[in-house]
């Protein structure tokens, strides 16, 4: 029997297209906050945030980067990126100048003090995964399905407000 009005459909229903349980979006969402909350008591003594690790991760690939490089790597816009390095600079970790060549970029690089930080971060994937209820060859999958992913995402036309 439908549900009246006033009735909420049933959570478990599998007809019904607004159940939280069949987003994959939601799940995708819980997933994330979890991973990430997993990282603040490892991020915490070293005096960083997940967004400022992963900036520092990019940094500490090639540096020096300019801010676009760096929000296309991230898929952050600028307006995210601006506080945060300002924040790392405060903090002594990076700098930021701009690009002699164009004045209109700004080019982020590591201190010294942001390249030693690098050593003491290098346990932080490790003690991840072994938080991780997956076995590797799991991880490794789903890493390659969620890059395919947004590679998809990437290449669709937004979506009209």
């Amino acid at each position: 029997m439908p549900p009246t009005p006033t009735q909420t459909p049933s959570p478990a229903e599998p007809d019904n297209p607004l159940s939280l349980d069949l987003q994959f979006c939601f799940a995708l969402y819980s997933a994330s906050n979890m991973v990430t909350r997993l990282y603040r008591p490892l991020l915490g003594p070293l005096g960083l945030t997940y967004l400022q690790y992963i900036a520092l991760l990019a940094l500490w690939g090639r540096s020096p980067q300019s801010v676009g490089d760096i929000g296309r790597r991230l898929r952050l816009d600028s307006g995210t990126l601006t506080p945060l390095f300002k924040r790392l600079e405060a903090a002594g970790l990076v700098t930021r100048r701009r690009d002699p060549a164009d004045e209109r970029r700004v080019m982020i690089d590591l201190t010294a003090e942001g390249r030693a930080l690098r050593e003491r971060a290098l346990h932080v994937p490790a003690a991840v995964a072994c938080q991780g209820p997956l076995p590797l060859e799991e991880v490794v999958a789903l890493k390659a399905a969620l890059e395919r992913l947004i590679e998809g995402l990437g290449a669709c036309p937004p979506v009209a407000d």
